[in-house]
């Protein structure tokens, strides 16, 4: 028998996904580009040795997983340059696209609204062909 949870109560890795995919707009690659192109900004959460070893997106912001929040939070004080706004629209970029949704939700709750990530991550961006440099 199945145990039916609250939403107080614990949830797996694969539900908290699913729930917080739901509150996402969440990019194809292409789609991420062309944000890019109009002024979203991309934002590799990647650690080091997988930006070494496969390369970055040009133009995007390089921000390790563990500061993403003060970087991006627009009203804090370590925050980044291009952190200019809670309207920013602002593309999460890992590996896979698993740690992704789930930072771009942290970004929602610090209220950068228009924050979603790429749907396979970086490998889906790579193997679409998009500019990717070493």
């Amino acid at each position: 028998m199945s145990e039916r949870r609250t939403s107080n109560g614990p949830v797996g890795i694969d539900e908290l996904l699913e729930r917080v995919r739901a509150d996402l707009d969440r990019l194809e690659p292409r789609e991420a580009f062309e944000a890019a192109v109009d002024g979203a900004l991309l934002v590799d959460i990647r650690y080091a040795a997988l930006r070494e070893r496969d390369g970055l997106i040009p133009g995007a912001l390089v921000v390790e997983r563990n500061e993403l929040e003060w970087r991006l939070d627009p009203q804090g004080s370590h925050r980044a340059p291009e952190a200019t706004s809670h309207e920013l629209r602002v593309v999460v970029v890992c590996n896979e696209g698993y740690a992704s949704s789930l930072a771009a939700a942290s970004l929602r709750q610090l209220g950068v609204h228009r924050a979603t990530d790429l749907v396979g991550g970086f490998q889906a961006w790579k193997a679409e062909g998009l500019p990717v440099t070493r």
